[in-house]
């Protein structure tokens, strides 16, 4: 497979264009190319509110917290693959729907299904990473790679 499968709309976007981009990142497990994707006052929401990720429920904002939501999140997964069936661009920001497979050490992968909706300035550069799953759920597809 593919890391990044696309089912939705082609039509460009700057803040689909820059999910697009951040995808691939993570996928590569290029951190500095991904950290380079997000404005100074950026803010990472992922998931929203308050969950052992993020127990304020404020997200990680700024590049320092951003890097070290890296950190604690991305870097710890061997593989990501991203699924994304459907995409709503309006405004400066894009809404992509779909599934997100974490491979994790030991054998084991989570999918999470969620909304995923990036925002981005007239730079280009998102201001905002808001994600739209729930623990539980992601949780309950925990399984040995099979």
């Amino acid at each position: 497979m593919t890391a990044v499968t696309w089912a939705a709309t082609e039509t460009e976007h700057p803040a689909r264009s820059a999910s697009r981009r951040s995808m691939d990142a993570v996928c590569r497990g290029a951190k500095d190319e991904w950290l380079a994707l997000f404005a100074p006052d950026a803010v990472v929401e992922d998931p929203i509110g308050t969950s052992y990720l993020d127990p304020t429920g404020a997200g990680h904002r700024g590049p320092v917290a951003i890097a070290a939501f890296w950190d604690r999140t991305i870097a710890v997964v061997e593989r990501f693959e991203f699924a994304i069936d459907d995409s709503f661009a309006a405004g400066d920001e894009v809404a992509n729907i779909g599934t997100i497979t974490a491979f994790l050490p030991g054998g084991m992968r989570v999918d999470t299904d969620g909304v995923f909706t990036y925002r981005v300035g007239p730079d280009g550069l998102i201001r905002a990473l808001r994600a739209f799953w729930e623990v539980d759920r992601a949780m309950a597809t925990l399984r040995a790679v099979g």
